[in-house]
């Protein structure tokens, strides 16, 4: 299906009477009740099948499940679902409740992809401050949200565990008893499910996402052998493919997209205790990596604890710019790309605290750094949200949110549908 052209785009006031409809058949007292058992059935059932079908005018729209309330009547196919893609992903659990067309439109996928052909990215922030509990944060809205509880064994909630968040999937790596393991969240379904494991299994490692595709590298298998491998993973298929080897194997290290190219920084070498200050660059297009020495400077606290037992680099990019916040000195550095250098641009928000780098997240959302942490007080933590758009100005933080936590941040991810954060 095609986006209405810039000629037949919907006014102001037609998009508010599409929401205020929208809103009126939630809030019936007859569809109230019904909307209940809708979200219930939207958690539990599986997706409804969604084909595309041309009809006649060059137009391609989803085969909806028969209803008689198919989308809307009385604005017709288009403009209704303009309409649905200008709205918050928040609104989407009470749409889909309406009718089981809405329903199908969400949870295919097909409304994602529409929005990412039309450039709209929402960024919500997934975090977990308890072992198998997961929340969500949309900035937009100040609203927070509890995905479902994850179901596995006590194992997993010891072992080493890394989020990543790509497409429309949350990805959590452990390890149970018997094996490594990825539990998947999706958020069209609102459901967890194993997914497909790597062709190498690993922990420890590096990873960035860049729409619907993501990239780890290094890390440590099941062994305890320090990696040099990488694999790439599509979320539209569910498959991994083995990319070729670093010129470097690391653990602990951090990954970035910058300029649609894959880097790795930081990290412990293959010897388990030296620190690694060069980075390497990923060509995706001609799947060839670059060593660049001296990339990551060495972290300021590295003599105060063992390396092998420091936290990954805490490492953003905004607007392929990359930015890091030393939690030794507290301090935010931005890289100079043509000096290989990085400079001082601030400090961080003051109830930004860690425990030497563990419980503290940095990561872009949109065009924002955010931090996430805050004090423990009591054997429970606060939680924080600090942002700042990069600009030539002084660094100025701004609270987007505050909240009691069970301890401190453990993971942590950002989810842009058209993206998620994990902090050990």
């Amino acid at each position: 299906m095609d986006i209405p052209s810039n000629n037949h785009q919907l006014d102001v006031e037609e998009k508010q009477v599409m929401s205020k409809k929208l809103e009126k058949q939630v809030d019936d007292p007859k569809e109230e009740e019904k909307s209940k058992n809708e979200e219930e059935d939207m958690q539990n059932n599986a997706t409804f099948p969604v084909h595309s079908i041309d009809n006649g005018n060059g137009k391609r729209y989803a085969n909806m499940v028969s209803d008689s309330n198919l989308l809307s009547d009385h604005l017709g196919r288009d403009i209704s679902i303009h309409c649905l893609l200008q709205l918050s992903r928040s609104d989407y659990g009470s749409i889909a409740a309406l009718n089981k067309s809405f329903r199908s439109l969400i949870r295919s996928g097909e409304l994602y992809k529409l929005r990412r052909k039309a450039g709209i990215v929402e960024h919500w922030v997934y975090f977990s401050s308890e072992a198998l509990e997961w929340e969500a944060f949309d900035p937009n809205r100040n609203r927070w949200m509890h995905l479902p509880i994850m179901t596995c064994d006590q194992c997993f909630t010891l072992s080493d565990r890394e989020s990543l968040a790509v497409g429309t999937e949350l990805l959590v790596f452990g390890k149970e008893l018997m094996a490594p393991i990825i539990h998947k969240y999706n958020f069209l379904t609102n459901m967890w499910s194993v997914g497909k494991m790597m062709n190498t299994p690993r922990c420890l490692f590096g990873s960035a996402s860049l729409g619907e595709i993501a990239i780890l590298a290094g890390g440590c298998d099941p062994r305890g052998s320090i990696l040099s491998s990488a694999e790439l993973y599509n979320a539209d298929t569910g498959n991994w493919e083995t990319l070729p080897n670093m010129n470097k194997a690391r653990k602990m290290c951090w990954g970035v997209f910058m300029d649609e190219k894959f880097y790795v920084l930081g990290g412990i070498g293959a010897d388990k205790t030296t620190p690694l200050t060069c980075g390497e660059e990923f060509d995706i297009k001609r799947k060839e990596w670059r060593e660049i020495p001296n990339m990551f400077p060495m972290p300021t606290g590295v003599l105060e604890a063992p390396p092998s037992y420091g936290p990954p680099p805490l490492i953003a990019v905004v607007k392929n710019v990359l930015y890091n916040a030393d939690y030794a000195t507290k301090e935010v550095k931005k890289y100079d790309k043509n000096n290989n250098s990085w400079v001082t641009i601030g400090r961080f928000p003051e109830q930004a605290t860690s425990m030497k780098g563990w419980g503290l997240a940095f990561r872009a959302c949109g065009d924002m750094l955010i931090f996430l942490g805050g004090p423990i007080l009591h054997c429970r933590g606060m939680l924080e949200i600090n942002a700042w758009v990069p600009n030539e100005r002084a660094i100025q933080w701004n609270q987007l949110a505050r909240k009691k936590i069970g301890s401190f941040v453990y993971s942590c991810t950002v989810m842009g549908c058209l993206m998620m954060f994990s902090v050990a």
